[in-house]
């Protein structure tokens, strides 16, 4: 019973693996194919190895086997395939006809590269003055024209005409060219660079210093530098445009406090630290921002008070003079100087060569691992070509100046009290003469304040009475912005028409700057001027102010 079992198991099993008649001569080409493939393989040179790597890795890794057989396809499909498709190919090509292809190029107008101006920005166009022949304290506004006292350039000390100045740009020219064609850490640093770091580290009393090849982008590096996202920067309100893109690409915590107001300050720093208290978080680094004569009205900072602030609640100060250097203190060192404060109290001392230098670029002083820290941290000397090499040496000469010079800075002290002392009639409060180093001024030239108040009051003068940058704001201007902007300007074409005086509105990066001031009149001063050129011109702007002012009165 159990064999006949069993062979019936046997016949079914072998009924099971019958193959069917049809396919019998299939499955034999097949065979005859894969032997004949199978012994030209084996003739192959190599193949054994082939065939065990094979093998192997299909036992080791099947799925590693199969990845590679689709590699093989894929790059064999790859080559044999046209590498672009032709014209005329794939669904969404249209062929037109000549005709059709003829009314498109006709149709076609090309978008333009620029907007159109506005009609305030024509009218800004339009009022600036074109300079013909070299600049300076006394320019030509057209080829055969008479020289005008220019008071719309900064020139501090005129030494954009000293002929020092320019013997020392061109010999430079003659030895080291034009550029210097890459960055400081790739064939840009020269030994005029290396000089001048040395030279202005030394006149301002700091371990080291850094050069920049534009005074804008030395401020908008040097923050986002050493602030990070997660610090804290605690900053005046009324800072510049170069300082408020660092203080955004750093994207570190910004705390503002009221322009100018050292209570307000101290409050926000108050503020910062309960915060921290509160949330009971980790120590971080925390930054003072601020200028030492500021760009948009001329204020001074109080120094002294700053540097109070900043070792009672641990702060690092960044200290803008880009108007300040060059203009400020006994030999020009800035406010440092003036407020008799070692440069060494300021971690980074951020200071513009074109300016106080009449030169180009920017530097900043502070210790040397301050320094070190940027020229591989700091992304206009990582990646901007260096300064030119002419602009360092005519710098180098600007601090020789400095140095040897001094009475320069009383004569731009002196003037700049006499511009004030003029327009003193049109503000509402007497101006009066501050403290300050008696060398400045001279006697004769000391201005008492005014007994009274005056009640006829046009203009408002918020800048610093020995600061040589004076911005001048109407005191009751007119309700819309354009309006204001065009009443300046009357009286900007008022003084240079009757008293060939230049000068200029303050011009302003409108929906650009987060923090907009005022529109101004900005004037710029220079040693350069004779106390009758700066009577002339003081006495025409206020003729001018007050004819305007009368007529929309």
């Amino acid at each position: 019973m159990s064999s006949a079992a069993g062979a019936s198991t046997s016949h079914h099993g072998s009924n099971s693996m019958e193959v069917p008649a049809p396919l019998l001569p299939l499955l034999s080409i097949l065979s005859s194919l894969f032997l004949n493939l199978s012994s030209v393989f084996h003739r192959i040179p190599g193949s054994p190895i082939i065939l065990r790597y094979i093998k192997s890795s299909y036992q080791d890794d099947p799925y590693r086997s199969l990845l590679e057989v689709l590699l093989v396809a894929f790059a064999i499909r790859t080559i044999f395939k046209g590498r672009t498709g032709g014209e005329g190919q794939g669904k969404s090509f249209i062929k037109f006809s000549e005709k059709e292809i003829d009314e498109l190029v006709d149709e076609w107008r090309p978008a333009p590269l620029v907007e159109e101006l506005e009609e305030s920005d024509i009218q800004t166009l339009s009022s600036v003055p074109t300079i013909h022949g070299p600049g300076g304290t006394h320019v030509k506004l057209s080829a055969g024209g008479k020289s005008v006292l220019n008071l719309a350039s900064i020139d501090w000390l005129g030494l954009v005409e000293a002929d020092q100045m320019k013997q020392t740009a061109i010999d430079t020219l003659k030895e080291y060219g034009v550029g210097t064609c890459g960055p400081a850490g790739f064939y840009g640093l020269l030994d005029v660079h290396l000089r001048f770091q040395s030279e202005v580290a030394e006149f301002l009393g700091t371990e080291d210093a850094i050069v920049y090849s534009q005074a804008y982008a030395t401020t908008a590096s040097v923050i986002p530098a050493f602030a990070k996202r997660g610090d804290i920067i605690v900053a005046d309100r009324g800072v510049n445009f170069a300082i408020q893109r660092g203080l955004q690409i750093s994207r570190s915590q910004i705390r503002w406090y009221a322009h100018g107001d050292m209570e307000d300050m101290e409050r926000v720093m108050q503020q910062v630290e309960k915060e921290r208290k509160r949330k009971g978080g980790k120590l971080t680094k925390k930054f003072i921002v601020t200028e030492g004569i500021f760009e948009n009205d001329g204020m001074m900072v109080d120094l002294p008070k700053v540097i109070e602030l900043k070792h009672k609640y641990k702060y690092r100060l960044m200290l803008d003079e880009s108007h300040s250097f060059g203009m400020i203190g006994a030999h020009g060192k800035g406010v440092t100087e003036h407020y008799n404060i070692p440069a060494s109290e300021v971690d980074m001392l951020i200071a513009s060569m074109a300016n106080g230098c009449a030169a180009g670029g920017g530097f900043c002083a502070g210790s040397s691992v301050v320094c070190s820290h940027q020229r591989i941290n700091s992304s206009a000397s990582v990646f901007s070509a260096s300064l030119p090499a002419m602009l360092a040496t005519t710098a180098s000469t600007a601090l020789t100046v400095f140095n040897n010079q001094p009475e320069l800075f009383n004569a731009l002290q002196a003037n700049s009290l006499l511009f004030r002392q003029i327009l003193n009639k049109l503000e509402p409060t007497p101006f009066s003469v501050p403290p300050c180093d008696p060398a400045y001024i001279t006697p004769s030239e000391s201005m008492p304040p005014p007994a009274v108040t005056n009640n006829e009051a046009l203009i408002h003068i918020p800048s610093h009475p020995q600061s040589a940058l004076i911005h001048i704001f109407l005191l009751n201007p007119p309700s819309t912005l354009q309006e204001e902007e065009a009443m300046l300007q009357d009286i900007v074409d008022e003084t240079l028409n009757t008293s060939q005086v230049l000068v200029t509105r303050a011009r302003r990066l409108r929906g650009q700057e987060g923090l907009e001031p005022e529109p101004s009149l900005k004037i710029c001063m220079s040693s350069n001027f004779t106390k009758k050129e700066v009577e002339k011109a003081a006495q025409a702007l206020k003729q001018a102010i007050t004819k305007v002012c009368s007529k929309r009165r």
